[in-house]
């Protein structure tokens, strides 16, 4: 794991979004394509902001993974992470194909089971060269919350939502209530994260600062799910000084 400090969210964004930026255009020139996985939520807006204005990306060469999303979310809802990435990111770029996570099930119709089936065999058809993620409050990795499942090879889960987790995104300012925060969600795993050939990981802001050094310099645990990211060959966190502000490096 490789750790690099900014001296606040903007610069931290631009960092990633031009670091990944090289990542997915030295993909395109290898292999004539690249696959990336896309986060959402408060920790993503800089970073994202910077990757649409990256310059000789060839877009139509990307096929994107939508990391996680609330079940029984529909796109219309201010919080759903479908809309959130659509705006701020597919609709600015032309994308070559991008596969939403439909938290309402397969076609709208509640089958969210069928919906992992069906991403799961997407994107075992794929081997991912970037992935753009971020950490919890709690140390969760996309909706894994603690205690995480390290062993599972499947790559989408449905999940239950941890009380702190919900927390996080009603002081984010997603919810009105915290009774309106969904307890169940999609969300990619463990495993199938860390297969990617290099991560991305952004995580702005002094709430997060507790997180940060349980990830970096604590022992690797599903109570952490972040620390796995120690394990990772071509890992690179970016975080603004709050976030780095409990390292003691």
């Amino acid at each position: 794991m490789k750790v690099l400090v900014s001296s606040n969210k903007d610069a931290m964004g631009r960092q990633a979004a031009a670091d990944g930026a090289t990542l997915i255009r030295e993909a395109i020139d290898k292999q004539g394509k690249a696959t990336i996985i896309v986060a959402t939520g408060a920790s993503q807006f800089e970073m994202l902001s910077a990757l649409i204005e990256e310059a000789d990306i060839d877009w139509s060469k990307v096929t994107g993974f939508h990391l996680d999303e609330y079940t029984g979310m529909p796109i219309s809802h201010p919080a759903s992470f479908r809309k959130y990435l659509k705006e701020r990111f597919v609709d600015k770029i032309s994308i070559g194909k991008f596969n939403y996570v439909n938290g309402e099930g397969l076609d709208g119709n509640g089958d969210v089971a069928a919906e992992c089936e069906r991403l799961d065999k997407l994107i075992s058809e794929q081997t991912v060269d970037v992935a753009f993620v971020g950490i919890g409050e709690n140390g969760h990795l996309a909706f894994n919350d603690p205690p995480a499942d390290f062993e599972t090879e499947k790559p989408y889960l449905i999940v239950d939502l941890d009380d702190a987790c919900r927390k996080q995104q009603l002081g984010e300012g997603w919810f009105p209530t915290f009774e309106g925060v969904p307890s169940r969600a999609v969300s990619m795993s463990i495993r199938q994260i860390m297969k990617s050939k290099h991560i991305v990981c952004t995580v702005p802001d002094e709430r997060k600062a507790k997180a940060v050094q349980k990830t970096v310099e604590g022992p690797i645990s599903n109570e952490v799910p972040a620390s796995i990211l120690q394990q990772h060959p071509a890992m690179i966190l970016y975080l603004d000084e709050p976030a780095a502000s409990l390292l003691k490096k």
